[in-house]
């Protein structure tokens, strides 16, 4: 399946060939990035930024950011991909393709959240082979930790797509106010995004030669 350049302010808000009001650098890697937290402020919208912060400070990279809080209520009404919204159909294609992923979502009665799985359903089901996907979750506690590697890692294992091999939790008390408040929470996305560049930068020079 082709594959093509698609960008987005941080907001959320369609921008065409922009990221954050700023021309995308020709070499960069399409990064989307899905932010599952259903509220706002959200604790997964502040994981999200941080791990995406930490990529771009480590490769260079165009983002757009898809948050299911603002799409949810109308994402849900579509039982089939034709039912989709123009504009939500946009953002699936962003997924669909994306050089790589970075997916979060927070914790549900032990899963990820419906809606989160809902707008899955909608991805075709072989756009995401040997995509790279950085996965990350939130939740109330320690407990539900193992979400990434029992939820998370075998619903991109049926995509195809090539799940990173260090996942992000955080659970509530890492935060402070919605900002990251342990120092070993930043450890711990450093070190996923550590080992997830030697992955993306092929993706990168590639982009670069093309």
């Amino acid at each position: 399946m082709a594959r093509s350049l698609l960008t987005h302010d941080m907001t959320g808000a369609s921008a065409p060939d922009s990221t954050m009001g700023m021309q995308p650098m020709s070499n960069a890697i399409n990064v989307v990035a899905i932010s599952g937290g259903l509220q706002r402020p959200s604790r997964t919208r502040v994981l999200t930024d941080a791990i995406v912060a930490a990529l771009g400070a480590a490769l260079p990279i165009d983002t757009r950011l898809i948050e299911l809080g603002e799409i949810g209520g109308r994402l849900a009404g579509a039982l089939t991909r034709k039912q989709v919204p123009a504009d939500l159909d946009a953002q699936i294609r962003a997924i669909e393709t994306a050089d790589a992923l970075v997916v979060a979502s927070p914790v549900y009665r032990a899963s990820y959240t419906g809606l989160f799985k809902h707008l899955f359903d909608l991805v075709h089901h072989e756009a995401l082979i040997d995509v790279p996907v950085l996965l990350a979750a939130t939740g109330g506690s320690e407990r539900h930790a193992l979400v990434i590697d029992h939820q998370l890692r075998p619903l991109f294992s049926f995509f195809q797509a090539r799940t990173l091999p260090i996942g992000v939790y955080a659970s509530e008390s890492d935060f402070d106010q919605y900002q990251i408040a342990n120092p070993a929470l930043r450890a711990r996305i450093a070190l996923a995004v550590d080992r997830a560049v030697p992955q993306l930068r092929p993706h990168a020079l590639s982009v670069a030669a093309a």
